[in-house]
């Protein structure tokens, strides 16, 4: 494979940017999204755009590609000035997105999904075997090895993923950019992904690559330019000369610890607050026994399918607990659903759908805040109101610090790391003693997430319990004092978290293999 000199060429940094956006000034509504904001994509790079949620990332991303007309500013392509006054303009000068959200349609097959807007007919009608035809080659480029006829909608997340690369190779594409691209695939198909990517820079594609990861960038991309509040930070910066930490100063304008490591001691009378003993449930978890203390972050792990989130929700009434125990405060209990998990026992679930569980996106950032606090306050026949909630609303949100214009906004309208903390704010509204954070900061940039890990670790240190389910081993490593390995909806290890990343996610990983060998996984 070309190394990444080759691809970029002996003269790459005197080239022409094979894209170019120069001093983007946008507003929407009076509110400035892009304050004269620069990016310059060579041919044949990747590069990593970064920044925190509402740094103007996605905006910047949409003049690229004709969604938004810029307020000033040029767009260029190989040095030519052009306009974009849609999307489908952009897509002809060879400019292509791949949105976070999937922009597939399930029903179709896997072949119609890449030829469509260009579907293959004859005598007027879509023709199979053409069709299949065209697809093909673009889907063995992409590596995505499946029947062409299948329905989309059966694709897991990774191969959902590669198909929405190919339709936009499909459209002959030389500049592609990835929102996020990894944000929901599994482990195993992120070395693939990147195996890809790396191929399509080798053959002269461009890349843009949007991501929270610094793992990621790290591993893939070849320069980096940074916003921050609409404006350029870093501007194209070779990432070989760039530590991790001057990458998140400039995010975030403020030294941050990225690898604190919670020192908190816990003195062996600190007494339960969850406890499962024997625990079997409808999802086909089995003697399950595990304890959760005042004061502590217990950090569950496992690869996509262990059971992690099933469980999760069997602990607040989601599902059916078949045998066995589950005790709060040493009072056996049996949980009915999240009302009754609350009220009667301080238990908060922080989901992993924020959009479809976490919050109500149409509703105002107060009446989401609210709704675990609406039987404390209500008045007369169960009335609530804007003023008799806001007591009780305003300390957590104020406490997250999170950016809105009024507690009347629409929840929909923050960014995703705000959203996030909109779901955790309304359980601290609750005073919830046993907090159940499902991936908490999946999809939030590098600064919300180190401040979402710094309300972990307060919460505990106030005697607050946390189960934390989490894909990210680095993550689970920083936050927990004991580390959980689950695999086939079975708890396969517990140790004591020495902190040591480089031991700790060796015996972790050892654990996952061991029990793969042994059939334990399935």
């Amino acid at each position: 494979m070309a190394t990444r000199e080759d691809a970029l060429g002996d003269n790459a940094d005197v080239a022409v940017p094979v894209l170019e956006l120069h001093d983007i000034w946008k507003a929407f509504g009076g509110v400035a999204a892009l304050s004269g904001a620069n990016l310059s994509l060579r041919a044949g790079e990747i590069h990593a755009l970064i920044g925190e949620n509402g740094a103007g990332k996605s905006t910047l991303i949409n003049i690229a590609t004709g969604v938004h007309q810029p307020d000033r500013g040029t767009l260029s392509i190989n040095g030519v000035q052009v306009e974009f006054p849609r999307p489908r303009v952009a897509v002809e000068h060879g400019v292509s997105v791949v949105h976070q959200e999937r922009n597939l349609v399930s029903k179709f097959c896997v072949a119609e999904n890449v030829c469509l807007g260009h579907l293959p007919l004859v005598c007027g009608l879509v023709s199979s075997r053409r069709m299949v035809a065209e697809a093909s080659p673009w889907l063995e480029r992409v590596g995505l090895d499946v029947d062409p006829l299948m329905e989309a909608g059966r694709l897991s997340p990774g191969q959902a993923q590669l198909l929405e690369i190919a339709k936009a190779l499909a459209q002959r594409c030389r500049v592609l950019l990835l929102d996020e691209p990894t944000s929901s695939i599994a482990e195993g198909e992120l070395a693939h992904l990147f195996g890809m990517l790396q191929s399509l820079r080798a053959a002269g594609t461009t890349i843009l690559f949007v991501s929270h990861k610094l793992e990621e960038v790290y591993a893939l991309c070849d320069r980096v330019t940074v916003l921050r509040d609409g404006h350029n930070v870093l501007t194209a910066r070779s990432l070989a000369e760039l530590s991790r930490d001057e990458i998140v100063h400039a995010m975030v304008g403020r030294n941050v610890q990225t690898m604190a490591m919670r020192q908190q001691e816990l003195s062996s009378h600190k007494e339960a607050r969850l406890e499962l003993v024997g625990v079997s449930t409808e999802f086909g978890h089995r003697d399950v026994n595990l304890t959760v203390h005042v004061g502590e972050i217990v950090g569950l792990y496992g690869l996509v399918g262990a059971g992690r989130t099933e469980l999760a929700r069997c602990l607040v009434g989601l599902g059916k607990i078949t045998a066995g125990q589950m005790l709060i405060d040493s009072t056996p209990v049996r949980i009915r659903n999240p009302y009754d998990a609350l009220r009667n026992h301080r238990i908060g679930y922080v989901s992993e759908d924020r959009k479809g569980e976490g919050t109500i996106l149409a509703h105002s950032i107060s009446r989401n805040v609210g709704v675990t606090v609406w039987d404390r306050v209500s008045g007369h026949l169960g009335w609530t109101s804007e003023r008799r909630t806001r007591g009780s609303v305003e300390p957590p949100v104020r406490r997250l610090n999170v950016k809105m214009n009024s507690f009347v906004q629409p929840v929909a309208s923050l960014s995703g790391g705000n959203q996030q903390k909109v779901s955790v704010a309304k359980w601290l509204a609750a005073d919830a003693e046993l907090l159940i954070f499902d991936e908490p900061t999946c999809g939030i940039d590098v600064a919300t997430k180190e401040d979402m890990h710094e309300l972990l670790r307060e919460l505990a240190g106030q005697g607050m319990a946390i189960l934390l389910i989490s894909s990210e081993l680095r993550e689970v490593i920083q936050l927990a004092d004991r580390i959980i390995v689950m695999g086939g909806f079975r708890l396969l290890a517990e140790t004591e978290n020495t902190g040591d990343y480089e031991s700790m996610s060796k015996q972790v990983m050892r654990e996952i293999t061991q029990a793969s060998s042994l059939g334990m996984m399935s």
